[in-house]
């Protein structure tokens, strides 16, 4: 018999999930997520994508702000599903909701834990250049990440690679990954393993993080601007004004003569730092969309030697 599933999740990160599960012919009785919030320019109050899809699947949906109400926990329970999945979702849950299915809950979390755990996994470990990071499934408990290791998968995190790219491939891989943990759990095969090592947390990203630090070495603040694109988005000043950087390339640039860290070196926008420099690929003006440096500089004059804040 096939399960039946509860499934929690808010963003468009967590749909391909609630889709294979869907397509792998497991009956989810309910889908919860956040509220609809304000979002865009203007404000328009907007359904989550989750909460979109599942209204498309024809799934009821339920959005409480927060499991604190007792009636909100008993009509979980009440139906009496054997296990829930969660992707993101958004929440912290109480104990009541961990055990409010057969088999509790079940996490996909954007990392290899113990390292990374909390809010904001992948942004991590690109901003401090990790190589390799992956997604897993675990079972959930009641502090933060700490549940036993169902499921792994590994992947590597490339030079190119932004916080945006990467949430493609750990969204689409997670979601591949849900029939082989269900199926098993349904036979009983499951085979949960200890988390191991030392862990870190990696907090949610402050707005105050965003500002780019020239002082830093090269391939920090390429790596700062990657770990932040698409979203908040690393900026600086370019001649007084203000401009989000998506993606950039780390130089080992022997010539620096001296210049001051955020110096323009070259006219392709490429920066002096602390150590080496950075060339900017791709930036976004303030009110305008996302576009190449080169377009960037027509009609722009950007002089050699400027120093950018």
């Amino acid at each position: 018999m096939s399960l039946s599933i509860i499934f929690m999740g808010t963003p468009e990160f967590a749909v391909p999930s609630l889709a294979e599960i869907i397509a792998n012919g497991y009956n989810v009785k309910r889908v919860y997520t956040q509220p609809a919030r304000k979002s865009g320019r203007g404000k328009k109050i907007t359904k989550s994508p989750v909460h979109q899809f599942a209204e498309i699947m024809g799934i009821p949906v339920e959005t409480p702000e927060k499991f604190d109400d007792p009636e909100i926990i008993k009509e979980l329970e009440n139906l009496q599903a054997d296990v829930c999945c969660v992707v993101a979702y958004g929440q912290i849950l109480p104990k009541k909701v961990l055990m409010s299915t057969k088999f509790g809950c079940l996490n996909l979390h954007a990392s290899l834990l113990p390292r990374w755990r909390g809010a904001a996994p992948i942004h991590r470990a690109i901003m401090a250049g990790d190589k390799q990071t992956g997604v897993q499934i675990q079972q959930m408990k009641e502090s933060l990440d700490t549940g036993d290791i169902l499921l792994s998968e590994f992947i590597s995190i490339g030079d190119k690679d932004t916080t945006g790219s990467l949430f493609q491939t750990i969204s689409r891989i997670g979601a591949s990954m849900w029939p082989r943990v269900l199926s098993a759990l349904e036979r009983g095969g499951l085979r949960p393993y200890a988390q191991e090592g030392k862990s870190t947390y990696a907090r949610k990203i402050k707005k105050n993080e965003s500002r780019i630090n020239w002082n830093l070495p090269a391939n920090k603040v390429d790596q700062h601007i990657r770990g932040l694109s698409p979203f908040p988005g690393a900026w600086c000043e370019i001649n007084g004004e203000r401009v989000k950087v998506h993606m950039s390339e780390h130089l080992k640039y022997n010539n620096l003569d001296g210049s001051q860290a955020g110096t323009v070196l070259e006219e392709d926008l490429t920066v002096a730092c602390s150590q080496g420099a950075v060339r900017l690929i791709e930036v976004q003006p303030a009110g305008k969309s996302k576009m190449s440096a080169q377009e960037f500089l027509k009609g722009r004059r950007v002089l050699l030697k400027n120093v950018l804040k």
